[in-house]
């Protein structure tokens, strides 16, 4: 059997079981690709039926055949040439949060951040970014993290490196956030300052101190 047909089948039983799992990022492939899911909500694609052929015409339809007999009759081949140097291009760091709404309007309003998209209905999942910052927000019903670990064992959410560091704080000051650490002069030679979000994710901003 053709190594990518296999692949392709075996994507497409990942894909029934990520909608048995009520995985909501199926639900916006699945309005794309099917016709009778356009229009519904993320909640009515997860509730209706979905079986392994549907997850097989998702699969033809996102690689541009108009069924899964065309697409097992030409299966697409991959290849090993490489065409591009492999690298890294950036890592995003997934904050937690259990009042999204909150959370964004924090991000938003507060530490200034612009809201690059937001996804589900309601919204779960989305990300907001500041210059070549850019942090993912995750609704989750209940913390991950376990209560005082954080502020005892300073467990930083995510690090944010930016040009100056005493600049951003007073800014910050000015518009009353929460800080767990207010501005220092580290050791290694960098300014620090770290937030409390809402939800007690801490948030390091650091910088070289300027001339």
């Amino acid at each position: 059997m053709n190594d990518d047909l296999e692949n392709l089948r075996k994507r497409a039983k990942h894909l029934v079981k990520q909608h048995r799992s009520r995985t909501h990022v199926v639900a916006d492939r699945l309005r794309r690709a099917l016709p009778r899911f356009a229009g519904m909500s993320d909640r009515e694609v997860l509730d209706a039926d979905f079986a392994l052929h549907d997850a097989q015409q998702v699969i033809a339809t996102e690689l541009g055949f108009a069924s899964w007999t065309d697409l097992k009759e030409n299966p697409p081949m991959t290849t090993t040439e490489t065409t591009t140097e492999l690298r890294f291009e950036r890592a995003t760091t997934c904050v937690f949060v259990t009042d999204f709404d909150r959370a964004l309007a924090f991000y938003r309003d507060t530490l200034g951040f612009d809201v690059a998209y937001t996804y589900g209905e309601p919204a779960f999942w989305g990300e907001v970014t500041r210059d070549g910052a850019r942090l993912n927000l995750r609704h989750v019903d209940s913390s991950p993290w376990v209560e005082g670990v954080r502020e005892a064992e300073q467990l930083l959410s995510a690090y944010v490196l930016t040009t100056d560091a005493k600049t951003l704080f007073v800014e910050y000051q000015a518009r009353g956030v929460d800080f767990q650490e207010r501005l220092q002069r580290r050791p290694w030679d960098m300014n620090e300052f770290v937030v409390r979000d809402p939800d007690g994710n801490l948030i390091l901003f650091g910088g070289p101190p300027q001339p």
